[in-house]
């Protein structure tokens, strides 16, 4: 297992493509109760890094569309 500062230095990428491996694991069984837990919890981490990377990206689309509708003179989409 990681520790959190080490999940906090995860990329998307790389949070997604080790949970996709989790879940792999998961769904083929073979593992103890133990083991699956540990891979479950470890899923649970993983999932949260990339929900926090996801919130991030969407932030800053969200920021860049604000300041892009403040130039054109601030008023609703579409209209001029």
């Amino acid at each position: 297992m990681t520790t959190k500062a080490a999940d906090e230095a995860l990329g998307y990428e790389q949070a997604r493509d080790e949970l996709i491996d989790v879940v792999r694991q998961l769904e083929a069984g073979g593992t103890s109760l133990e083991e699956s837990l540990a891979l479950w919890e470890r899923g649970e981490e993983l999932a949260k890094v990339c929900r926090r990377w996801l919130d991030g990206a969407r932030a800053r689309l969200d920021a860049a569309l604000a300041d892009e509708s403040d130039g054109e003179g601030g008023g609703e989409p579409g209209q001029e």
